[in-house]
Order: structure tokens, then C-alpha cells, then sequence
């Protein structure tokens, strides 16, 4: 069993935030190589998109294979909403992108009241409605259901959902490890040189799921409260099983890996111990060949298992 404590890679948005710079230690940040505020923390990565690595230096693609790390797990920080986009399906995503699919979900950390996501159809939306308010350049966000968020909320957004996330939002995502994403509509800004983004109109017309029960809050499997919770599965999909552990300092767990999957330790809030390994908020390891891991928690303490 070896044990990485990582590096993110960085991702600079022009809808990005600032919280992200304060949660997270400098070291881990380095330099920042551009002017764009700071909009995702590619925490657990292999794919080609962005890498990150372990504190000594290693890229997780030269040391996990795609078996044992089909997933990718991020902070995403936001200051302004995301285009409104959607991911395509396995098959799609092969055929045409030479990727995988992307199905994710989100775990809310901390939002104002009233922000929230923009989650699936409105009842009655069908294709022709929605391509006709895309082409004029019209408010697509009208024709998706609003929600407000606040920390413990939690998603699965499937491929062909939907979707954008709002401004102000603070989340840690856990997705397939793909890189494919078709922007819908972006709220008709441009960006820092002037140029509208690039949209993929027709690609999305493709995968969009228009089937009115898969559009549902129910259908997102939304759950609330979870940082209520001592331990709680949020979900399990083919690619990743995601468990949250709220603990009280001193108290110690054990855990090993799902299978053939690395196991990937996200601390949200306080600290953790483990074979000499001291991980704090906002920080993550990696786990290879995972089996009977101890965990002792320094603190009060949130921390995310994903295998």
C-alpha cells in the first residue's frame, strides 16, 4: 500500500472565484499562470486535460492506470455562472470525441442564500423550444429549473443532463474522467479579448436528455444535510463510489479500496493522519493498492472516500 499526498492542477476561469486561493495552502498553488481567477482545483486527475501529481513530483497518469483511476475529482469555485452545457454519454463521447462520457456529481460546501444551479428542463421544454431559444440568442436560462443551494446539498448529474452551476457557489465535483463538455449558451458574454466563447449547439441538441422524468429534482438523486451525517454514501456509479465522513477528533476509521480503483481521501474541513501522513482542509491523497487504511482524525473532521 503507498500513499500520495497531491498536487492539484490548476484551472483559470473567467468565471472563477477567489475562495479557492485562501482554502488551500500556496505551496500547492505555485504560480499563477494566468490573469483569470482561480475556477477549479483538479484535485484527483489522469486525464490529458490536466494532470496532477504527487507532492514529489509524479504524474497520477505514470502511476495509475485508467482501470484504476476512471474518475477525476475537483473544487470548482465560482464568481459568475458557467455556461449552461451539458456532457454526452459514453458511447457519444467515443464515437465523436474519443473519450469517455461524463456523468458527475456535486456536493455543495458553501453558498449565499438565494445562489444556487440551474438543473434540468422546465416541464413542457422540448427540443424544437429549446434549439429556437439558443439560435436568437435568447435567455436559455429561463427554460431551466432554478434551485437554491446550501452546504450538505448533494447531485448526481447524469450524461444528458442540462445544466449550468451559479455564481458564488463553492462545490467539490467527482466525475468520469472525461474532458468533454458541449456549452449550450453562455449567457451572451464574452470573453477576455472580446469573442463570444465557442458553442456546440448541435452536438448538445444531440445528447440532451428532453425526457421529461429524467429532468426531475428526484431524478438528480438530491439529497440534503450531509455534513449531518456520521457516514453516508452519496452515490455509486460504475466509475466511482462516493462516501462522505463527518468525525470528532480523536476517533479513528478504517477503510480500504473498492475493488481495482485507487482510493482518493479529499479532506473538506479539519485534519487527518494516516502512516505518518498529515492531510489537512482542502487537500487530498491518493491511495494505491488500498487495504485496511487507518485514519485518525486530529480534529473535528469532514472528509470524502472515493474508489
Amino acid at each position: 500500500m503507498k500513499l500520495y499526498p497531491l498536487r492539484p492542477y490548476l484551472t483559470h476561469k473567467i468565471w472563477g472565484g477567489k475562495r479557492l486561493q485562501g482554502l488551500k495552502k500556496p505551496d500547492l498553488l505555485g504560480i499563477m499562470s494566468s490573469s483569470d481567477p482561480l475556477g477549479e482545483t483538479w484535485e484527483v486527475s489522469r486525464h490529458r486535460d490536466g494532470i496532477s501529481e504527487t507532492l514529489d513530483g509524479h504524474k497520477l497518469d505514470t502511476l495509475f492506470s485508467a482501470e484504476e483511476l476512471p474518475y477525476l475529482v475537483k473544487f470548482i469555485d465560482t464568481s459568475d455562472n458557467l455556461s449552461i452545457q451539458v456532457h454526452p454519454g459514453d458511447e457519444y463521447a467515443k464515437a465523436h470525441e474519443g473519450d469517455s462520457g461524463k456523468s458527475e456529481c456535486w456536493l455543495i460546501l458553501d453558498a449565499p442564500k438565494g445562489e444556487g444551479i440551474y438543473l434540468g428542463l422546465k416541464d413542457g421544454v422540448n427540443k424544437n423550444k429549446l434549439e429556437e431559444e439558443i439560435r436568437v440568442s435568447g435567455n436559455v436560462n429561463e427554460l431551466l429549473n432554478f434551485y437554491p443551494v446550501k452546504a450538505g446539498d448533494f447531485f448526481f448529474v447524469r450524461s444528458g443532463s442540462i445544466h449550468a452551476i451559479g455564481k458564488d457557489v463553492l462545490m467539490c465535483e467527482i466525475q468520469q474522467s472525461s474532458g468533454v463538455t458541449y456549452r449550450v449558451w453562455d449567457w451572451n458574454r464574452l470573453d477576455n479579448k472580446g469573442n463570444p466563447r465557442e458553442l456546440h449547439i448541435d452536438k448538445a441538441l444531440d445528447v440532451i436528455n428532453f425526457d421529461k422524468n429524467k429532468n426531475t429534482l428526484s431524478s438528480f438523486d438530491f439529497s440534503e444535510g450531509a455534513f449531518e451525517k456520521k457516514h453516508v454514501t452519496l452515490t455509486e456509479h460504475r466509475d466511482f463510489k462516493v462516501e462522505l465522513i463527518n468525525s470528532d477528533g480523536g476517533s479513528e476509521n478504517t477503510v480500504q479500496a473498492n475493488g481495482k480503483r485507487a482510493l482518493s481521501v479529499i479532506v473538506l474541513k479539519g485534519k487527518i493522519t494516516t502512516n505518518e501522513v498529515e492531510i489537512n482542509s482542502y487537500e487530498s491523497m491518493i491511495v494505491k493498492d488500498c487495504k485496511n487504511l487507518k485514519i485518525k482524525n486530529l480534529e473535528k473532521t469532514s472528509y470524502l472516500l472515493i474508489s
